[in-house]
């Protein structure tokens, strides 16, 4: 039997990839837990690779398999805890934006990892520049991501200049909430503390 060779042929069938090629969600999650049991226990600076497999139960190729180095996996629990990707806030108005923002933001913060690693991140950081740069791209990003589209529909709404200095307005909206929760750390913040910033942030990026 013969086959008219410009007759389209059936295209062989691709391989499925081999299991090891598949990154399983659970072991990924089970690195994920065992980072945070390593940093409670030991801190950044004494956390290893190893002991984060261990805890995990798996070996240290499946975590290289996600992460380069223990700093990026660091950097993935932090950015995670920073409103990365969250929505912005959308209430209509320049003050409910901040408050709904600083809400989100004051509860990471206080989250029991967020307290600990961040401080221990930039104490590592000031000793170490690829640190450094890479804490401040994690957190800068997470932040100024949300408080961008919040500056943005502001001046939509025309409650603020188009002209204003976007990053002395992104320093604004950032740094007191950074300062209390995180430099001074601050073990509770008054009730009415957070509303008072917003109302005090949104006047502050009005006169920019």
């Amino acid at each position: 039997m013969t086959t008219n060779a410009d007759e389209p042929q059936p295209r062989p069938r691709r391989r499925a990839p081999a299991g090891a090629a598949v990154l399983r969600e659970d072991v990924t999650e089970a690195i994920r837990a065992a980072v945070i049991g390593e940093l409670v226990a030991v801190g950044y600076a004494r956390m290893s690779i190893e002991g984060i497999a261990r805890r995990a139960g798996v070996g240290k190729t499946a975590v290289y398999r996600r992460w380069r180095s223990k700093l990026h996996l660091v950097l993935d629990i932090v950015s995670a805890l920073a409103v990365q990707g969250l929505p912005a806030p959308d209430t209509g108005s320049l003050e409910g934006d901040l408050r709904l923002l600083y809400e989100v933001t004051s509860r990471a913060l206080r989250h029991p990892v967020a307290s600990q690693v961040i401080p221990d991140l930039q104490a590592e950081a000031a000793r170490n520049p690829d640190i450094a740069k890479a804490l401040q791209k994690t957190l800068r990003e997470g932040q100024d991501g949300v408080a961008s589209k919040i500056l943005s529909a502001a001046a939509q709404r025309g409650e603020l200049s188009p002209a204003a200095d976007t990053d002395l307005a992104l320093d604004l909206i950032s740094g007191p909430l950074y300062w209390r929760s995180v430099v001074v750390r601050s073990p509770k913040l008054p009730k009415e503390y957070l509303g008072a910033l917003a109302r005090a942030t949104a006047e502050g990026l009005k006169a920019l």
